[in-house]
């Protein structure tokens, strides 16, 4: 989709009050942050309360993740390392959210190894995350290590943990991203590896 993803688009007239404020993207990456950590928290907990407050927190944290990049599209200030800011940040926020949620899901039938499902799929998607980053870095521009459909990226999922959160359906998400993110690790791993291979004066 031109212009980005149907998120993207939904927070563009939102943020574009802001331009000539005194909020600069960083303000709103590290808002970001801090609603994304307290999600986290709530999510650790386990209890209904703790989810129920998880989820609407992480729906904000993550519309910020989106604002954040489009109020520096749209109000030209974009810079190296507010990329490298928003981009961290992303990446912890959302490995820490599936650890949190392999804590607050130990008293379900998964036991205590839902804390190990947790450990496993955020240190997966972690590692994941600065796979593609290094991959799009290695590649020609405008290259995305994955690329999403219909107007959707694919982090556009995680605003589904939300509704999964308060419905209690995250078991078989914790279990499925168990599976899957070391899997897209390896993938991505795979296709770096062979790209550094075939870049010229590679030692």
């Amino acid at each position: 989709m031109i212009g980005g993803s149907w998120t993207h688009l939904l927070a563009r007239p939102m943020v574009r009050a802001l331009l000539g404020t005194w909020v600069r993207p960083n303000h709103l990456t590290t808002l970001r942050v801090l609603t994304g950590l307290a999600a986290c928290l709530g999510f650790a907990l386990g209890t209904r309360a703790g989810m129920n407050w998880g989820g609407a927190l992480w729906l904000v944290s993550a519309f910020l993740d989106r604002a954040d990049g489009e109020l520096a599209r749209i109000g030209n200030m974009m810079s190296p390392a507010g990329h490298l800011y928003d981009y961290y940040a992303d990446v912890v926020i959302n490995a820490v959210f599936f650890v949190a949620i392999g804590f607050g899901l130990r008293d379900s039938w998964f036991g205590d190894w839902a804390i190990l499902l947790g450990v496993i799929s955020g240190a997966s998607l972690l590692l994941a995350s600065v796979f593609a980053e290094w991959l799009e870095r290695r590649s020609p521009p405008g290259t995305r290590a994955i690329v999403g459909k219909w107007g959707f990226d694919p982090d556009d999922a995680l605003y589904l943990m939300t509704p999964l959160a308060w419905l209690d359906w995250l078991n078989p998400v914790l279990l499925g991203a168990s599976i899957a993110t070391p899997v897209i690790t390896i993938v991505t791993g795979l296709r770096l590896l062979r790209l550094r291979r075939a870049l010229p004066h590679h030692a």
